[in-house]
Parts: C-alpha cells; sequence; structure tokens
C-alpha cells in the first residue's frame, strides 16, 4: 500500500486529499510513522522526529496514529490477497508476499501482469486507496519491484535480468543490510551490489561471517530461495508507550504499568491467546533499558494476573531519576488458558465485599479514565489517566454537528472539523471548550471505495 497510514486520513478526510500529512507521535519525543507523497516532498520520512518534520513541512496536517482503522482496512486488503492463493505471508499492515504459482492464477509473465492489475483495481475499488505490485521470481526481487512500482503502479522483474538490475543498486537494498552492515561494507569499499557480486563469497565471509555472509552473495547474484510462508506464528505481544515528560511519581509509574497491562490482555485475548511469560520494559531518563520477566505457572490471559505481575516486576527497579518509556509484554504464546482459580476466587471475593459493603450505590457512576491512543513503538503519546485530551486526528461526535476529527486543541479548547469520508467538498470547522457536554469521542466511520 502507498503511504499508508497517511493515505487513509487522507480518504477519511476530504480537507486533507492531496494536502501534506504526517501520521506520528506529536509530543517532543514523537517519531513519523508515515508521511503522505505530499509532505515528502518536503524531506519528511518515516522514523524522523516529529519535531524535524515540523521545521520541514511547518503547515502540514499532524495527526495521532488510528491503528483500529488501519487494521479494518488492512484486513479488507489481505482478504483480496487470500483469494488469489493460500500462501500469503504478511509483513505487516500494509505489505504482504503471495505466492501466485500456489495460487494456479499464473504461470507465466503476462497472466502474472494481469492478475497484479486486477489486484490494484480491485483495492482501489474496495478501500479507495492505491497499492503498488512488484511482481518477481523470489521474496527479495518481488520487494524490490514493489519499491521500484511506488507510487500506484506495477513494477515486473524478467527472469534473466535479476543481476543487471541489481548491480548498480546500493547495497542496503539487499534484505539483512541495515545500517551497521552498510557502513561495514562501504569502508571495506563495496557500496553497489554489483560490487558484492564482485567481491566472492569468501570474502564476504571474511566480513560478515559465515551465515550473513553466504546470505548476501546469493542475494547479490539475484538468488532467494526463502518460501512465502502462509502462517508467521506471533511469539509475543507487548504494547509500550513513550512519555513526553520523564515520570518521577512512583504511583504514577505504577498506573501506567497496570495500564499498559490491561491494553497487553486486550491484544492477547484479540489474538485468542494466552502467555506463561510477563515481561516489564522501562526506559529510563538517560535511555538506559531494563527488562525484568516472571514466567507463571501456566498460560493465563487473566488481566489482573499479568497486572499483578508486572507490578512485581516494577518493585525490582529504580526509577528515581525518571521513566521515558514503559512496556508491558507477555511471552510463551499457547492457544489455550490454565485457569488462575486464586486470581479468580480474589476477584470473587472482592465482588462480594463490594456489594456487601454497597461501595457502587445507586446512581453512582464509576469514573473510567479516557481510552488511551494506540500503541506503536515510540509514535503515540501516553494520555494521563482522568484527563480528557483531544489529540489532532482522533473521530469525535457532536450533538448537533455530527461527526468530525480533531483539528487541534489548546488552552481549553478543540478545534473540529465535521466532515465524513463521503463528504463533498471541505467540511465545516467548529471551536469548543474541551468539556463541551455536547462533544465525545467518536467510532471511525468506513472509508469509501474508488
Amino acid at each position: 500500500m502507498d503511504a499508508f497510514y497517511a493515505a487513509v486520513e487522507q480518504a477519511a478526510k476530504p480537507s486533507l486529499r492531496g494536502k501534506p500529512v504526517v501520521v506520528g507521535g506529536l509530543g517532543p519525543r514523537g517519531v513519523v510513522a508515515t508521511a503522505s507523497y505530499e509532505a515528502r516532498r518536503f524531506g519528511v520520512h518515516s522514523a524522523m522526529p516529529t519535531a524535524q518534520a515540523r521545521r520541514l513541512a511547518p503547515n502540514a496536517a499532524y495527526l495521532v496514529p488510528r491503528f483500529t482503522v488501519y487494521r479494518a482496512v488492512s484486513e479488507q486488503v489481505m482478504g483480496l490477497l487470500g483469494r488469489l492463493s493460500p500462501l500469503v505471508e504478511p509483513l505487516s499492515l500494509d505489505e504482504a508476499f503471495v505466492d501466485l504459482e500456489a495460487g494456479g492464477v499464473a504461470d507465466d509473465e503476462a497472466s502474472a501482469r494481469a492478475v497484479g492489475e486486477r489486484l490494484r483495481e480491485q483495492i482501489r475499488e474496495l478501500t479507495g486507496l492505491s497499492g503498488s505490485v512488484g511482481l518477481a521470481g523470489s521474496k527479495m526481487l518481488a520487494k524490490i519491484a514493489s519499491e521500484e512500482a511506488k507510487p500506484d503502479g506495477l513494477c515486473l522483474i524478467e527472469p534473466g535480468t535479476e543481476r543487471e538490475l541489481l548491480a548498480p543498486m546500493p547495497v542496503r537494498t539487499l534484505p539483512g543490510v541495515g545500517p551497521a552492515t552498510g557502513d561495514h561494507l562501504r569502508r571495506a569499499g563495496m557500496t553497489t551490489v554489483a560490487h558484492l557480486a564482485e567481491a566472492g563469497e569468501d570474502e564476504l565471509v571474511r566480513l560478515l561471517g559465515k551465515a550473513h555472509g553466504a546470505s548476501l552473495h546469493r542475494m547479490a547474484q539475484g538468488l532467494d530461495d526463502r518460501p512465502v510462508v502462509a502462517e508467521r506464528d506471533a511469539k509475543s505481544v507487548s504494547v509500550e508507550d513513550t512519555f513526553d515528560v520523564d515520570l518521577h511519581d512512583r504511583v504514577r509509574v505504577r498506573s501506567e504499568v497496570e495500564r499498559l497491562a490491561d491494553r497487553c490482555v486486550e491484544r492477547l485475548r484479540g489474538a485468542g491467546r494466552s502467555g506463561r511469560t510477563v515481561v516489564l520494559k522501562v526506559r529510563r531518563f538517560d535511555f538506559s533499558t531494563l527488562t525484568r520477566s516472571e514466567t507463571l505457572r501456566g498460560p493465563t490471559d487473566d488481566p489482573g494476573v499479568v497486572r499483578e505481575a508486572a507490578a512485581r516486576l516494577l518493585e525490582g527497579v529504580d526509577t528515581t531519576g525518571g521513566v521515558r518509556l514503559l512496556g508491558v509484554g507477555v511471552t510463551g504464546l499457547a492457544d489455550y488458558t490454565q485457569e488462575d482459580l486464586f486470581a479468580q476466587a480474589a476477584e470473587a471475593e472482592a465482588a462480594a465485599a463490594a456489594a456487601a459493603a454497597g461501595e457502587l450505590g445507586a446512581g453512582e457512576a464509576e469514573e473510567v479514565a479516557p481510552e488511551p491512543v494506540e500503541e506503536a513503538v515510540e509514535v503515540t503519546e501516553a494520555e494521563p489517566a482522568g484527563e480528557r485530551r483531544w489529540l489532532a486526528g482522533h473521530d469525535v461526535r457532536h450533538v448537533e454537528f455530527g461527526a468530525g476529527w480533531v483539528q487541534g486543541s489548546g488552552l481549553g479548547r478543540v478545534t473540529v472539523r465535521f466532515e465524513e469520508p463521503g463528504s463533498v467538498g471541505v467540511g465545516r470547522v467548529r471551536t469548543f471548550r474541551v468539556d463541551d457536554p455536547g462533544l465525545e469521542r467518536g467510532e471511525p466511520l468506513p472509508l469509501v471505495g474508488g
């Protein structure tokens, strides 16, 4: 998919179509998740600090991610891929490998190209968004072809042309060549794929080790025999939050850990899994990162059990200087749950005691903290418990004006643009007090296909 998160936001918000849009963390430590092609013209790109992006493109729209919407659109696209072949290997929400031969839908270049063009049309009809298709004889080359096809195109690498195509490309083009490996190869005088092919396997093994060196030499020759794997079993489920300001209050730190534990269990249950080991991650003020883990007696998806384990792990971590990031995860995943009878008994006892004491009397309402922004490492900002915040991009609904989205907020006011994915023209703008009783969080509206 092309500039996926930003493209979804443009499709959902008519006033942003054709304009620079940046999706990511909006706080001082925020990071760009995706930039629209209009924003990329200013030099904005993913993984860039949002503060730097604002300097490059001050007039762009900066929005928090809405992963619920992105996942829904992703499921639609993955459904289309599933019709082509039983072998679909998702890499992320917006990218996947498809084995066309296994699906019996293509057996030569012409039929493969026809499948690719039809797929692009179906994606646009279903979602209103554009996707780029790369066709080749291997996963590595298909990935490279899809990058060459962007945006909104199709690229087919013909058999026999692989080495010629790869030769002038930078070494970072190949899978497994990150910044460190790329720099190591550069110091050895190798900056293009042709240099790797010419160096020979022995030299690459000497520089990078047997496994990595041999693999890289094969790829430099256009050889990649990795199969498309339909099921990539998750090994863990986790959530993290990076905070705008370091947390020093120990009570606040614990409450954030418990909130993250609940979010982690929501994801765990959503995947139909349970886990045996609870992991706590703490990044402190000096960027030192600590992880602590506790293995339970059996797999669980009980939020109380995970909360208590995470809180116990926190007791062993010194947070005196401040906390920059917190994360809670569960590993050792299983498809069943060994019910924690002690936790169940404790919950039943607490419920009975509450009922006897009349803690929730008639007419009383339980105070609920606002729903946190969806997780994305180093992208989201934590929302302080009990504080009503309106972040740019949030879906809202007003009793009088209907559905809209937050353009910005501050000084006790929130500005909303009232428009929907199918709206004609630019929606009208209204400003309200942040505690306006007529304004509430809204549910994302479905995109309109093109």
